[in-house]
C-alpha cells in the first residue's frame, strides 16, 4: 500500500484515527492495516477483492464462519422487540433466562447459576470477584491471591491482564496487581527436563505448585485459573496427567478450581467443553467468543451451588450483590447466543470436530518434517506449529528475526489468515471448515513455510551463522 498515492483510502484514514491492540502502534504508522470487507463460511475477502481462508476464526472465535442468516435473524427480531434491558433491582427478559437454562443444562459438570458479562476478560474478572466475595462469605477474607501458568492468557481487563501470564500484557501497564501468582507453563516440549516422562514432568509441576501454596500459605489462596488448552499461549495441550495431579492438590488445600473455557468451549476440542477433554471439575466456568460465534459481544460465568449459595448468603447481609454491568445479559446477544446453541446441536458439533480432527491434526503433524518446524501440537480444531532453528536441539530463534512474523505475513501473501504467538503459528478455524477447505489452508501453510525459509535463506544466513 502507498499512502502517498492514496491518502484517502480506507488504509490512510485508519492509520489517522484508530488504536489497533496486540500491534506494534509505531509500525502500523508504516504498514497500516489489512481491511477486511466481508465473509462467507470460512472465507473473508478483504476490500480489494482478495480471498482468504480466516485460519483463526477472527480472534478464536467466529466458530459458525460468515454469513449465519440464522443468527442475523435472530438478532433482527430480538431487536425489534426489545432492544435492551436490565438485570439489575429484580428485573430481567426471557431470551437471558432461555440461554442461562440451556447453559446450565449443558455444562460439563452441574453449575448452578449463570453471571453474564461482555467479554472473556470481564468474565475472568468476574471470576475473581465471585471467588473474593465466596471467600468473604466463607468468613476466610484472607484468601485472596491467584494462581495461574506462565504464557496463560485470560483477558486484557485490569484483574484478568493480572492473571494472565504474558509481559506483553503487563509491561509498562503496572502489572500484575499484588496477589496474582504465576506457575510453570505445563508445555512439555518446552519446560520438560531431559530423559523425563510426561507423568513425572507433571508430578514436577504439581509439586512446584504445592511449594508456592505453602511458601504463601493456603489460608491466602483463593483460586487457580486454568485453561484447558492454553490458546494465545501459543496452542499448549497440556499432560492430561498434569490435570489429574493438580486437582486433588487443590482440593487438599480447599482452592477453587476456575475453568477458562473463553477458547475451549463450544466444540473447539471435539467436546462441548474443554473441561470434558482434559476431565476438570470446576467450581466456575467462564465461556465466551463461541457463545455467540461473535456475532455479538456476550460472555457467561457459571457457578457451582457451593459458590452460589455463599455469595446469595453475603448479598443478603450486605443488603445487594455489588457487582453490575449495564449489558449484562443484554437481550440482542442472549437471543443470538442461544440461537447458536441450537445451530451447534442441530449440526452435532462435537461429532463434526472429532470427524475432522484426524484430517486436520494428521494433516498438521506431516509438517513436523519441515526444516523449520520443531512441535506440532494440538487438540480437535485447534492447532500450533512451533518453528526452531534446531530441531535436534529445539534451540529457538533469536527474537529480533522475527520469524514467526514472517511466516505469517507469508502466510497472508497465500492468501491465509494464520496468527503468530512469537514464533508459534496457531490455527483455530471455524468449525463449519470443509475436507476440502482443510486440504486448502494446509497446501498454502506449508507453502508459506516454504517461502520464510527461502526468505530466511536469503537475508538471514549470516544472523543463523552467529547463533
Amino acid at each position: 500500500m502507498t499512502l502517498q498515492a492514496k491518502p484517502n483510502s480506507i488504509e490512510a484514514r485508519d492509520i489517522r484515527s484508530v488504536i489497533h491492540g496486540g500491534t506494534n502502534l509505531k509500525r502500523h504508522l508504516e504498514r497500516g492495516p489489512l481491511v477486511i470487507d466481508r465473509g462467507e463460511g470460512v472465507w473473508v475477502t478483504d476490500i480489494h477483492g482478495k480471498r482468504y481462508i480466516e485460519g483463526m476464526s477472527g480472534l478464536w472465535c467466529v466458530s459458525l464462519g460468515y454469513g449465519q442468516e440464522r443468527l442475523v435473524t435472530a438478532a433482527a427480531e430480538q431487536m425489534r422487540k426489545l432492544p435492551y434491558y436490565h438485570l439489575i433491582d429484580h428485573r430481567g427478559h426471557s431470551p437471558v433466562v432461555e440461554l442461562a437454562e440451556k447453559l446450565l443444562e449443558i455444562a460439563p459438570v452441574p453449575m448452578a447459576r449463570v453471571w453474564f458479562s461482555n467479554s472473556g476478560s470481564e468474565g475472568n474478572d468476574c471470576a475473581a470477584r465471585f471467588a473474593w466475595y465466596f471467600w468473604n462469605a466463607e468468613r476466610k477474607p484472607q484468601k485472596r491471591k491467584f494462581i495461574s501458568h506462565n504464557r496463560a492468557y485470560h483477558g486484557n481487563t485490569i484483574a484478568a491482564a493480572s492473571l494472565t501470564g504474558s509481559p506483553r500484557n503487563q509491561e509498562f501497564f503496572n502489572l500484575p496487581l499484588d496477589g496474582f501468582l504465576h506457575v510453570r507453563c505445563p508445555h512439555f516440549y518446552r519446560e520438560g527436563l531431559p530423559g523425563e516422562t510426561e507423568e513425572q514432568f507433571s508430578s514436577r509441576l504439581v509439586a512446584e505448585i504445592e511449594e508456592l501454596i505453602l511458601k504463601e500459605e493456603p489460608d491466602t489462596i483463593a483460586a487457580f485459573f486454568v485453561e484447558p488448552v492454553m490458546g494465545a499461549g501459543g496452542v499448549v495441550v497440556p499432560p492430561l496427567s498434569y490435570f489429574a495431579k493438580l486437582q486433588p492438590l487443590l482440593k487438599k488445600y480447599d482452592i477453587l478450581l476456575v475453568s477458562d473455557e473463553v477458547v475451549t468451549g463450544f466444540g473447539r476440542l471435539g467436546d462441548m467443553f474443554g473441561a470434558t477433554t482434559m476431565k476438570l471439575v470446576p467450581d466456575m466456568i467462564i465461556c465466551a467468543k463461541a457463545l455467540s460465534s461473535a456475532y455479538l459481544p456476550i460472555s457467561a460465568l457459571m457457578v457451582n451451588q457451593r459458590v452460589f449459595d455463599a455469595v446469595a448468603r453475603q448479598s443478603d447481609e450486605a443488603g445487594v450483590f455489588g457487582l453490575t454491568l449495564t449489558y449484562s445479559g443484554h437481550p440482542v446477544s442472549a437471543a443470538l447466543a442461544r440461537e447458536t446453541i441450537r445451530i451447534y446441536e442441530e449440526m452435532d458439533v462435537t461429532a463434526r470436530v472429532r470427524h475432522l480432527e484426524p484430517k486436520f491434526q494428521d494433516g498438521l503433524r506431516k509438517l513436523a518434517d519441515h526444516p523449520l518446524v520443531g512441535e506440532v501440537r494440538g487438540q480437535g480444531l485447534i492447532a500450533g506449529v512451533e518453528l526452531v532453528r534446531d530441531k535436534a536441539t529445539r534451540a529457538p530463534f533469536d527474537r529480533a528475526m522475527a520469524v514467526g512474523r514472517r511466516c505469517r505475513d507469508h502466510a497472508e501473501q497465500r492468501g491465509l489468515l494464520v496468527r503468530a504467538i512469537g514464533d508459534t503459528i496457531t490455527l483455530c478455524p471455524p468449525l463449519v471448515i470443509s475436507e476440502a477447505e482443510i486440504d486448502e489452508l494446509l497446501a498454502r501453510l506449508k507453502q508459506a513455510l516454504d517461502d520464510t525459509m527461502a526468505e530466511l535463506d536469503i537475508s538471514a544466513a549470516p544472523a543463523l551463522a552467529r547463533q
